[in-house]
């Protein structure tokens, strides 16, 4: 097997040339991304787009910085904060109304724990899942082979090292589930504060309430 279809397949590969040339790809479009006019919020969007094939409606605050880009595979509604780092060696599969805060860093990538080995310049990429609304607090770094689920928030700070379930509020280094979100959070802003009569009468009359 050539380094690309062992990469695809997620055993150990090496980044030859086959490798950085798909890469480079990559990085001429995060060119564009990373030096456009922060305030072309249309330029952004097209630029995305591009940068993530089969995407709708996703939009990245620059800078961004990823290997490939389509080995991201998002849902509907996507965004990126400032700085997010997403290393897709592995398909990265993120699903509807997801949000990442900034400082943001997603790694699909890893490298032998054995020095020597590590040497030999072999390295692997091992997908990760996350679900359907999920929110993803500032500087949370999400380890290799990881399934997010679906309605989780994952607090600030936080080193993702296990599988987190659905309906789950999790932090910590290491990440663990905290408590289960329930109907009793469905209104609440920040902490114990509720949303105000004004903000929660538009969420009902566009239909969020459900």
């Amino acid at each position: 097997m050539n380094n690309l279809e062992r990469r695809d397949k997620e055993i150990a590969y090496i980044s030859d040339d086959s490798v950085m040339d798909e890469q480079k790809k990559c990085r001429k479009i995060l060119q564009k991304l990373n030096f456009m006019d922060r305030s072309d919020f249309d330029g952004i969007l097209e630029v995305v787009a591009e940068l993530l094939p089969g995407s709708e409606g996703a939009f990245i605050n620059p800078p961004f910085y990823c290997d490939y880009g389509t080995h991201i595979k998002v849902g509907k509604n996507f965004f990126a904060n400032y700085n997010c780092t997403i290393i897709d060696v592995a398909t990265v599969s993120i699903g509807d109304n997801c949000q990442m805060a900034p400082n943001v860093a997603i790694y699909t990538a890893g490298h032998p724990v054995y020095p020597t080995t590590r040497n030999s310049a072999y390295e692997y990429g091992i997908a990760i899942t996350i679900g359907d609304n999920v929110w993803l607090g500032g500087n949370t770094v999400i380890c290799p082979g990881i399934t997010i689920g679906d309605n989780v928030v994952v607090g600030a700070g936080s080193v993702v090292t296990k599988d987190i379930p659905d309906w789950s509020i999790a932090a910590g280094n290491p990440c663990r589930v905290i408590r289960t979100i329930t109907e009793d959070d469905r209104k609440k802003l920040f902490k114990d504060e509720l949303i105000d009569e004004e903000a929660w009468n538009d969420i009902v009359e566009r239909g969020f309430a459900e």
